[in-house]
């Protein structure tokens, strides 16, 4: 009776694994096979977002291309590569997107920035984020004019003293009960327009245009 009872219970355990096992294997490739539907529409849906966020950044009266065909990456004094689109008029760039990162309280700040060829920014735009909704996600235009307060600008407007948010002695504006956000997106852009004036030779082709 004793063994009876012990061939029924590892008969019915191992039915138990057998059966656990089967669920799990179903699952995993119905998770595959939905991956692989999915895949291409999920990234033609992403492409289809960066070019029209591209396009608020390089303004359509600055070009007669189409920048996200004019990709290309850009090396920088440290090495790395950076990817960059042309803006071109008659021929001649006009003006270059390029991603920037910032630092914000719940991660990083995925943001693209459009600068013409005098140095002058075009538009800042927030790719992706993490930050808490209701208090940091005001740097989304879609939630808040206050990244529109970058367009014109550029290193010497203001002086770069004054590129941080008011509480750090800047001119620009923080979010009541979220300062760690904005003043992330201030230095990022900041940053980004330094690196512009340090690779603006390359990024305009100006010397190729020269030659």
């Amino acid at each position: 009776m004793s063994t009876t009872f012990f061939s029924r219970y590892h008969h019915r355990i191992s039915y138990q694994v057998i059966l656990l096992g089967t669920i799990g294997l179903l699952a995993s490739t119905a998770l595959v096979i939905a991956d692989l539907l999915t895949r291409e529409e999920i990234a033609l849906r992403q492409a289809e977002d960066f070019r029209a966020t591209l396009e608020q950044v390089l303004p359509p009266e600055i070009h007669d291309n189409q920048p996200q065909d004019e990709r290309h990456l850009l090396l920088l004094k440290d090495g790395s590569t950076l990817p960059i689109y042309r803006a071109r008029l008659d021929g001649r760039v006009s003006g270059v997107a390029f991603q920037v990162r910032g630092r914000g309280y719940a991660g990083p700040i995925e943001i693209l920035m459009g600068v013409d060829a005098s140095g002058q920014l075009l538009g800042v735009r927030v790719l992706r984020h993490t930050e808490t909704p209701g208090l940091g996600d005001k740097i989304e235009v879609a939630r808040d004019p206050w990244v529109l307060t970058f367009n014109g600008l550029s290193l010497g407007k203001p002086p770069l003293s004054a590129w941080a948010v008011k509480k750090d002695g800047g001119q620009f504006d923080q979010f009541t009960g979220a300062t760690i956000t904005p003043r992330a997106v201030v230095q990022a852009v900041r940053d980004g327009l330094i690196l512009f004036q340090n690779h603006q030779a390359d990024m305009l082709q100006r010397a190729a245009e020269e030659d």
